[in-house]
C-alpha cells in the first residue's frame, strides 16, 4: 500500500473514429456501468430488497471547444453505423509512478449539441455517444467490459452463468 495519493489523473486524450481531437476538446465523461435494481418485498418479508436486474450504461458525453466537421461527421443515423471513440488518461502517483488509463467504446454519436453562438466567444460542440461496448483498462489489466450480452470486471464474467442457463455459452 502506497503512503503518498496514487492514481491522480493529470491529463486526458480523447480519439473519435481514430481522429486524434489534441487540443480541441475540453472535458469528456467516462460512464462506468452501473447495477440496474428492482426493489420488491413478498410475502412472510418484514422489508424490501432490491434484485439485480442487470446492467444500464450512460452515454458517453465529451465537449470539444470548436465546432468541428470531423466530428459532426459522425452521426451517420444509420442503423448498425458505429464508430470507435477512445479515451486516454496519464494517471501520475505522488511518488512519480504514472500509469496508462484507456477506454475503449464503440457506438454512436447520437446528439451533437452546437449550443448558442455568440460573437467573441468559441463555438462549442457537446456530442453523446451510445455506448454499445466499452473497455476499461489500467496499466494493461482490465477493470470491466461490457456488451449487449456480457459483463466482466477483472476479466471475470458477471454473466456467465446465466448466459450457460439460457444455453447460449
Amino acid at each position: 500500500m502506497k503512503s503518498t495519493p496514487a492514481f491522480i489523473l493529470r491529463n486526458c486524450m480523447l480519439w473519435a473514429n481514430n481522429d486524434q481531437k489534441l487540443g480541441q476538446f475540453s472535458e469528456v465523461g467516462i460512464s462506468m456501468p452501473k447495477e440496474k435494481t428492482e426493489s420488491f418485498r413478498n410475502g412472510g418479508m418484514i422489508k424490501e430488497r432490491k434484485a439485480a436486474m442487470g446492467y444500464e450504461v450512460d452515454d458517453l458525453e465529451f465537449t470539444m471547444k470548436a465546432f468541428d466537421p470531423a466530428t459532426i461527421k459522425l452521426m451517420t443515423g444509420k442503423p448498425g453505423t458505429e464508430h470507435p471513440f477512445m479515451v486516454t488518461g496519464a494517471l501520475v502517483d505522488e511518488d512519480g509512478t504514472t500509469h496508462s488509463a484507456v477506454y475503449t467504446v464503440r457506438g454512436r454519436l447520437i446528439s451533437p449539441d452546437a449550443g448558442s453562438w455568440k460573437p467573441g466567444d468559441p463555438a462549442e460542440l457537446k456530442c453523446m455517444v451510445t455506448q454499445n461496448y466499452g473497455k476499461l483498462e489500467i496499466d494493461n489489466q482490465e477493470m470491466f467490459e461490457f456488451d449487449d450480452f456480457n459483463f466482466s470486471v477483472g476479466g471475470v464474467s458477471q454473466t456467465d452463468d446465466i448466459n450457460a442457463a439460457l444455453l447460449l455459452n
